[in-house]
C-alpha cells in the first residue's frame, strides 16, 4: 500500500509541477471571463468563473483559439501565452443580458434573473464618458437626473427621490451617515470615478437588503480591483490619465498601478483636480448671467462688476482622492481584502446663496463649504466553504470619518459664522450565500451600524480673528445606531420563469442633547426609537424569443437621523427649520414592471413604476415656544419643522433602445417620464423633468465617437413644488413674471483614437451650441461650450 501511495506521488508530482493555469480577462473591465473555449485540434478546455483554466496539455501548439459568444476570437500560441504572464485579454463585441451579473443586492446574481430596473456601467462606460466627477458620471447615463447647487456638488434624483432618500454605497459599505439631509446632498463627489470599476444603480426601493435611506434607489459603486497574477511572475498593470477643459480650466491628473503575486495583489490610485470658475453658455435667458460679485479690497467689501458676466465668478474649488487596497488570497477558499479611501475638497463657493440679492443688493459677502473630508478604513474576508449553512460567507467591517463644514459672512459685516461637523461611522456585515438545489438560492446577513455626530459653531471677526461660541448645527455628541437581520430567496421555477423574495427588519435608535445656550428649546432631550419590517417580491420571466417580463412589488422605509430631528438652519430667506422630537419613519409602498425584447443587433425596454409614500416627513409649518416666527440670523423667519403629515404619489415610466447596425454603428437612446403629487395635489421638490438622452455611436478597434443631444422638459410655475417657488432667483420668468423651468437641449460629441495600447487621445466639445441654461432646481447655471483633451493609457 504505501508503495502505491509513493509510486502515485511520484507519478503525479511531475504533472503539478508542469501544470499551467492561464487567466481570461476581459479588456475594458479586468473581470474574469467564464466558460471561454480554448480548442487546439481535438482539444477542447473551458474557463471556470475566476477565468481560470490549466492548459499544460497545449504545451508547444502553435495554433490555440480563445472562443467566446460575446468576444472577438483570439488565435494565440503557447508561447505567446507564456510571454503575457499568462494573462489573456479578451475584447467584447457584444454585451449579452445572460452574460451580465450584478452585485447591487450584494450578492452577484445574473441580470436576467433580476426583476427591477438596473442601471449598469462599467469602466468601459466611464472611460467614454470621460467625467469631472461622478455626479457627471451618472448624469451622462441618460437615466439619472442631477442637480447642482454649486459646481462643486451633484444630487442625484431618481423617480421623485433625492438626497437622503437614496443610498450611496462603495465596496459594499453605506457611505449615508446621520447629518445627511432631505435638501440636496453633495457627497457622491466624494467619489473619484477615475478609480471606478463598475456603478449599479438600482431604480427603485432598496431597503430589503440595504436598510433605512433606500426607499428611492441605490448606488452601488465598485472600487478598481487588486488582481492576483496566476503564474510565479509578478503581474504589473498601470493606467494614466491627463485631462484639460476650457469651460472651467480643469486640470485633472490621475494614475493607478497594481501589483500581484500569486497571493498577494495592491492596488495604489490618485487623482487630483483644480477646478477654475465655470463658464455659462452665452445665448439663452440673461437673467441667468453673473453681471457682479463680492471681493475684500483692503479689507473692505466691494461689489466688482464682471468683465464677462457668463463667468460664474466664485464657482471654483478642487479635488484630492486616494485609494489603497491590499489582498490576500492564501488559498481557494479564502479571500481578504483591505481598502483605504481618501477624499478631500478644497473649499467649495455655495454659488447660489452667493447670487442671493437683499433689495437689489448682493446679500453674502462669502457663502462656503469649507473642505469635505471622508475617510473610509473597509475590510472583507469572505470563506467559500460548503456546508450546511452556507456555500460563501463574508464579513465586512468598515469605519468612516467624514467631516464638513459651512462658512457664511453677509455683505460689509465684520464676523464670519462658522459651523463644523464631523461625523465617525463604524459598519459591521455578515453575508451568507446557501445553494440549496439546483434551482434556490438563500442569502440571508446582519448589519450593525453605529453613528456618533460631532458639531460646534463660532464666530470669527475677519479683522482680529478672535472667536465665539455660537450656536452649532446639530446637537454635539448626538448618536445614531441601527441593528438588521435580512434574507432573500431567488428560485428558478423553471428555465424560464425566476422568482425572488426578501424581508428585513430593522431597529433603529437616535439619541441627542439639545444646547439651550442659544435657543430656549421647550425640550433638551430626543430619544427615538423604531422598528421596521421591509419586504418585497418579484418574478422575472424569459421567453424562448428573447422577451423578458418583470414585476416586482416592494416596501422600503427611512427612520429620521439626526439632521431631521435635531439641526436649526434656515431652509431659505425668511424661513428657519427647528428640530421635531416627535418624528416617525416614513415608508414607501412600490410596484414596478418592465417588458424588454432582445435581438440580435436591437434591444427594447419599457418599464412603468409607481410609488405611494405615506407618512412623508416634509417641511411644514411648526412653532418655537408657541411662536410661528423668531428672529433667526437677524431676520423674522416663519417657523417650519419636519412633519410626517403628508402623502405622495409618484409615477412615470422609463423607455431604452439599442440599435447596432452597419457593423459599427450604434444607436442609444433614454427617456424618463416622473409625476409626484402629494395628498392635496402640489407638486413634489425632487420630482425631476421630464429628460433623456439620444446617442449616435461609431466604434471599432482603434476609433470610438459619439455624437450625442442631451434634453430636458419644462416645468411650469403651475408644476413648480412650492419650496423651490420660494427660490425665484434660481429660475427664469415667465411672462406673468412667475418662477418656471424652462426646457432645453444640447448637442455633444466625444471621440477616442486608440495609437497604442499606452497611449489614446480622447476629444470632445460638450453643448457645442452654446446654450445657457440652469437644469432643474440647481443653483449653478449649467456649463456652455467646453472642449475636453485627455490622454490617457495602460501599461
Amino acid at each position: 500500500m504505501n508503495t502505491k501511495i509513493l509510486l502515485i506521488f511520484v507519478l503525479g508530482l511531475p504533472i503539478n509541477l508542469l501544470a499551467q493555469t492561464i487567466q481570461i480577462l476581459d479588456f475594458e473591465t479586468n473581470k474574469p471571463i467564464e466558460y471561454v473555449t480554448i480548442s487546439s485540434s481535438e482539444e477542447f478546455l473551458f474557463t471556470d468563473k475566476n477565468g481560470e483554466v490549466d492548459i499544460s496539455e497545449l504545451k508547444k501548439k502553435n495554433h490555440i483559439e480563445l472562443i467566446h459568444t460575446s468576444y472577438k476570437k483570439k488565435i494565440v500560441t503557447y508561447k505567446e501565452i507564456e510571454d503575457s504572464n499568462n494573462i489573456i485579454y479578451l475584447t467584447q463585441i457584444c454585451k449579452s443580458i445572460n452574460n451580465i451579473t450584478v452585485g447591487a443586492n450584494r450578492w452577484e446574481q445574473n441580470l436576467s434573473e433580476v426583476p427591477v430596473k438596473i442601471t449598469f456601467l462599467d469602466v468601459k462606460n466611464i472611460s467614454k464618458n470621460n467625467p469631472q466627477t461622478t455626479a457627471d458620471l451618472l448624469g451622462g447615463s441618460g437615466e439619472i437626473f442631477i442637480q447642482k447647487s454649486q459646481m462643486g456638488g451633484g444630487s442625484p434624483m431618481i423617480r421623485g427621490f433625492a438626497a437622503n432618500r437614496i443610498l450611496i454605497v462603495v465596496d459594499g459599505v453605506r457611505m449615508n451617515n446621520a447629518i445627511y439631509r432631505s435638501g440636496n446632498l453633495q457627497n457622491v463627489i466624494s467619489i473619484d470615478p477615475n478609480s471606478l470599476q463598475q456603478a449599479e444603480i438600482i431604480l427603485g426601493p432598496g431597503s430589503v437588503i440595504y436598510g433605512s435611506d433606500a426607499i428611492g434607489g441605490v448606488m452601488d459603486f465598485h472600487t478598481k480591483i487588486a488582481q492576483l497574477s496566476t503564474s510565479k511572475k509578478l503581474r504589473f498593470t498601470a493606467n494614466y490619465l491627463i485631462r484639460n477643459s476650457t469651460v472651467n480650466n480643469e486640470k485633472t491628473g490621475h494614475i493607478d498601478f497594481c501589483f500581484g503575486l500569486k497571493k498577494i495583489a495592491s492596488i495604489t490610485s490618485f487623482t487630483y483636480s483644480d477646478f477654475g470658475d465655470l463658464k455659462m453658455g452665452n445665448t439663452g435667458n440673461e437673467d441667468y448671467t453673473r453681471p457682479e460679485y463680492v471681493s475684500i479690497i483692503d479689507g473692505k467689501d466691494s461689489i466688482i462688476q464682471n468683465s464677462n458676466s457668463n463667468i460664474q465668478k466664485s464657482s471654483a474649488y478642487k479635488q484630492f482622492n486616494v485609494l489603497q487596497k491590499f489582498r490576500f488570497k492564501p488559498n481557494k477558499f479564502w479571500n481578504v481584502n483591505y481598502s483605504f479611501h481618501y477624499s478631500e475638497s478644497g473649499n467649495v463657493p455655495r454659488y447660489d446663496r452667493l447670487t442671493q440679492y437683499k433689495k437689489d443688493i448682493l446679500k453674502y459677502a462669502e457663502w462656503y463649504y469649507g473642505p469635505q473630508k471622508w475617510i473610509m478604513n473597509n475590510i472583507s474576508i469572505e470563506n467559500k466553504n460548503e456546508n450546511l449553512f452556507y456555500d460563501v460567507i463574508k464579513l465586512t467591517v468598515a469605519y468612516q470619518d467624514y467631516s464638513e463644514s459651512r462658512h457664511d459672512r453677509k455683505l460689509n459685516k465684520e464676523q464670519i459664522r462658522k459651523r463644523y461637523e464631523n461625523v465617525k461611522l463604524a459598519t459591521a456585515n455578515i453575508d451568507f450565500d446557501k445553494k440549496i438545489n439546483q434551482r434556490t438560492n438563500l442569502f440571508y446577513g446582519v448589519e450593525a451600524v453605529h453613528n456618533t455626530v460631532y458639531s460646534d459653531g463660532v464666530l470669527m471677526d475677519i479683522n482680529t480673528n478672535e472667536t465665539e461660541t455660537y450656536a452649532s448645527r446639530y446637537p454635539d455628541g448626538s448618536t445614531y445606531a441601527s441593528g438588521s437581520v435580512y434574507s432573500q430567496l431567488k428560485c428558478n421555477a423553471t428555465k424560464k420563469l425566476t422568482l425572488n423574495s426578501g424581508i428585513r427588519y430593522n431597529y433603529v435608535q437616535l439619541k441627542a442633547t439639545l444646547d439651550t445656550s442659544f435657543y430656549q428649546f421647550p425640550f433638551t432631550e430626543i430619544e427615538n426609537e423604531t422598528g421596521a419590517i421591509s419586504g418585497s417580491v418579484g418574478i422575472a420571466y424569459n421567453t424562448e424569443k428573447n422577451w423578458q417580463f418583470n414585476i416586482n412589488l416592494s416596501t422600503g422605509f427611512r427612520a429620521p437621523n439626526i439632521d431631521d430631528v435635531g439641526k436649526v438652519f434656515d431652509s431659505e430667506p425668511g424661513n428657519v427649520v427647528v428640530p421635531n422630537p416627535d418624528l416617525k419613519p416614513e415608508y414607501v409602498y412600490s410596484t414596478e414592471f418592465s417588458v424588454t425584447k432582445r435581438l440580435e443587433n436591437v434591444f427594447l425596454e419599457a418599464v412603468i413604476f409607481y410609488s405611494f409614500l405615506d407618512n412623508a416627513m416634509v417641511r411644514g409649518d411648526f412653532d418655537f415656544n408657541q411662536q410661528d416666527s423668531i428672529m433667526y440670523d437677524e431676520t423674522l423667519s416663519k417657523v417650519e419643522a419636519l412633519v410626517n403629515t403628508d402623502e405622495a404619489i409618484i409615477y412615470g415610466g422609463q423607455l431604452s433602445a439599442k440599435i447596432n447596425f452597419l457593423e459599427f454603428f450604434k444607436i442609444k437612446t433614454n427617456y424618463t417620464y416622473t409625476k409626484g403629487y402629494d395628498k392635496e395635489k402640489k407638486p413634489l421638490r425632487h420630482v425631476s423633468p421630464n429628460f433623456g438622452a439620444t446617442h449616435l455611436y461609431f466604434e471599432n478597434k482603434k476609433f470610438y465617437f459619439d455624437l450625442y443631444s442631451q434634453y430636458n422638459s419644462e416645468i411650469s410655475f403651475e408644476n413648480l413644488a412650492g419650496d423651490e417657488a420660494d427660490k425665484p432667483h434660481l429660475y427664469a420668468k415667465d411672462n406673468n413674471d412667475n418662477p418656471y423651468s424652462p426646457w432645453w437641449w444640447t448637442v455633444n460629441y466625444k471621440m477616442s483614437i486608440k495609437i497604442k495600447k499606452y497611449l489614446n487621445i480622447n476629444f470632445g466639445i460638450e453643448n457645442i451650441l452654446n446654450h445657457r441654461y440652469r437644469p432643474y432646481s440647481s443653483g449653478i447655471v449649467a456649463p456652455g461650450r467646453n472642449f475636453i483633451f485627455t490622454i490617457s493609457g495602460k501599461i
